[in-house]
């Protein structure tokens, strides 16, 4: 397949840990993607550090894909932290899960899309736009309604800071496109494009491109952003144990090398995975309350070490 043509329009950033994009960062933050079960459980961890005096939100970087995009826009905005009681967490869930899980049977072109998406082993450019192209074919919901819903969510439109930076996929040339305060695209258009999980959510308008989940790209946390960065701090869904023959574009070993390649930048690195999951209830609204509950607890047993990490 020949290679597609890409848009000069400064979104597209290569994935190149030796670039060192991180340099200069005293403290930058990665929280990926993992469906509704990651939004809770990253909301929760990140509220009960909080609520022990570890608040995070002003990083000189927060890097988000997918689930950590709607939660890395909630964070620098303020929305978390001390701001939280549970019992205001518990009262934002139910709007997350009508703006991130689809309702209803998937047609055979949503289906097509996302086995695509969930079946392949790595990240070759061939197959991202492979996965692209049934993505831009699938049926389903119109772009908007995605967007729409996460504004409600979110509660605004426009970014909070200059240090969030949003990750996606073009969905026809396959780059990894990085969204900022500059780029122009309104904030929860730019978590939708972030979150659009081929096959059950169309690819969102991002200026003239279609972009779809920036965990297609092989990495749900796209640390190459932070290398060379003081401190990196990191919630991803695996530390590379639940990758086993590799799938949804994420190759064996690929997660490992990703950390290794950003110690090697200088980083010190502190990352925290959640119990392993079933990946099948990622999406799972029911899976929701658990992902609550084990967020806090996981961050009740870090809090002695991450504070001294963050000294």
């Amino acid at each position: 397949m020949a290679p597609a043509t890409s848009s000069d329009d400064g979104l597209a950033v290569p994935i190149d840990p030796d670039a060192r994009r991180g340099a200069g960062v005293r403290l930058g933050i990665s929280l990926g993607g993992g469906g509704l079960y990651f939004i809770a459980w990253q909301v929760a961890y990140l509220d009960e550090l909080a609520s022990a005096g570890i608040d995070v939100a002003g990083a000189d970087r927060l890097v988000g894909t997918s689930a950590g995009s709607v939660v890395s826009s909630m964070l620098a905005a303020g929305s978390l932290g001390r701001l939280h009681t549970a019992a205001r967490l518990l009262a934002k869930v139910p709007r997350v899960v009508a703006a991130m899980a689809p309702a209803g049977a998937l047609s055979p072109s949503q289906t097509r899309a996302l086995e695509l998406f969930g079946a392949a082993r790595t990240a070759d450019p061939d197959k991202v736009r492979e996965i692209g192209h049934a993505a831009l074919a699938a049926g389903g919901p119109p772009p908007g309604r995605m967007a729409r819903a996460l504004t409600v969510v979110m509660g605004r439109r426009s970014w909070p800071s200059p240090a969030l930076q949003l990750t996606c996929v073009d969905a026809f040339t396959g780059e990894r496109c990085v969204m900022t305060a500059d780029s122009g695209v309104p904030l929860p258009r730019a978590a939708a494009a972030s979150s659009a999980v081929p096959g059950l959510f169309a690819p969102q308008p991002v200026r003239d491109r279609r972009c779809m989940d920036g965990g297609v790209s092989g990495t749900g946390t796209h640390l190459d952003l932070l290398a060379g960065a003081r401190r990196a701090f990191v919630l991803s869904l695996t530390d590379g144990s639940m990758v086993g023959e590799g799938g949804m574009t994420v190759a064996p070993g690929a997660v490992e090398a990703d950390l290794e390649a950003l110690r090697s930048s200088g980083t010190e690195v502190w990352m925290r995975c959640p119990a392993p999951v079933d990946i099948d209830r990622l999406m799972s609204p029911a899976a929701v309350s658990e992902a609550l509950t084990a967020g806090r607890a996981a961050a009740r047993r870090d809090t002695t070490e991450l504070r001294s990490f963050l000294a």
